[in-house]
């Protein structure tokens, strides 16, 4: 059965530990559809959130796998807990002869708000679920999207660790 998993992995800052894990995802032919990193509240490591879309039980094994690799301190499949999810986007648009009230209803709506502005181009940052990501890029690109660069999903379980 195909499934989309969060996983989280807590693992140590050293190089080449990113290639590793990306490996378990490639040796199985598998797209990573979501992948962010950075430092964690403790400098000497860093909090990997990675969403995968595949086969459950394929996706149960990577996890698996995971908690075995050097440098790997927790693996946690999010998809188990209740958690926060949030993702970041910034979309550049043309306005340029453009009714930009419009723009501005939709920016309001989604709680977005434009961060560079120009005669041609209007640059928005907003955040949320993919959902609600994919929802707004699909409503401003009838004014035309000229770049977009998304940050991947980061995510966090509920309560107390």
């Amino acid at each position: 059965m195909t499934k989309t998993k969060t996983i989280s992995v807590i693992v140590e800052n050293q190089p080449g530990v990113l290639a590793r894990i990306a490996g378990l995802f490639s040796g199985r032919a598998y797209n990573i559809d979501s992948l962010a990193v950075g430092e964690t509240e403790d400098k000497s490591t860093s909090r990997m959130t990675i969403m995968a879309t595949g086969d459950e039980l394929v996706l149960d094994q990577i996890v698996k796998q995971l908690n075995k690799l050097i440098d790997v301190i927790k693996v946690v499949d999010m998809s188990q807990e209740s958690y926060v999810e949030r993702e970041l986007a910034l979309i550049k648009v043309n306005v340029a002869g453009k009714d930009k009230t419009e723009l501005m209803n939709v920016v309001n709506v989604f709680r977005a708000r434009i961060v560079d502005a120009t005669n041609e181009t209007y640059m928005i940052e907003v955040t949320g679920t993919d959902e609600k990501i994919t929802a707004l890029t699909d409503l401003v690109k009838p004014f035309g999207i000229q770049e977009m660069s998304r940050t991947g999903a980061v995510a966090l379980t509920r309560g107390k660790r």
